[in-house]
């Protein structure tokens, strides 16, 4: 997912995100308010990722949300 995909769908992700990532708070998220600079550095703080770490685990679920629909 990229940066433009993720403040795209915002809306629709927020749920999502606050199921795979319960360590987000709702005033974080909506601090983060679609901007995928900062949820990354929300994910970096909260569960000690790396930037690289915080871009893949976004990208990898982002890609498992998309085989879900498939099937």
């Amino acid at each position: 997912m990229n940066k433009e995909q993720f403040e795209g769908e915002w809306q629709q992700l927020k749920g999502k995100i606050k199921e795979k990532w319960g360590k987000l708070t709702d005033d974080e998220i909506t601090e983060i308010n679609g901007k995928y600079d900062q949820f990354l550095g929300k994910l970096q703080k909260k569960y000690g990722y790396a930037k690289e770490k915080a871009e893949d685990e976004v990208k990898n679920w982002k890609s498992e949300k998309s085989k879900a629909k498939m099937h």
